[in-house]
């Protein structure tokens, strides 16, 4: 289901609360564009819970591969600074 922002400006918060109870999420589209997903808590607790699942069977099947390396704290801190040119 697609909201437009300023449908939920007039209407407020509550009627995002209507929409959840009828879909699973909503979107809203803002000037134009879709932008932003709502929906319920519990269902946002279990797509994340699915999603760091995941991130978990990656990370595994990397260390499987021998595709990792063991560096000090202040190594992977220079790493990260390089990387991100702070």
């Amino acid at each position: 289901m697609v909201v437009y922002a300023n449908d939920i400006k007039k209407r407020g918060v509550s009627f995002v609360g209507e929409l959840l109870k009828k879909f699973d999420e909503v979107v809203i589209n803002f000037r134009g564009k879709n932008r932003y997903v709502v929906m319920d808590i519990e269902r946002y607790k279990k797509l994340r819970a699915l999603e760091l699942d995941q991130a978990y069977k990656e990370v595994m099947e990397d260390i499987e591969r021998g595709d990792y390396r063991v560096v000090s704290a202040r190594e992977h801190i220079e790493s990260l600074e390089k990387e991100f040119n702070v």
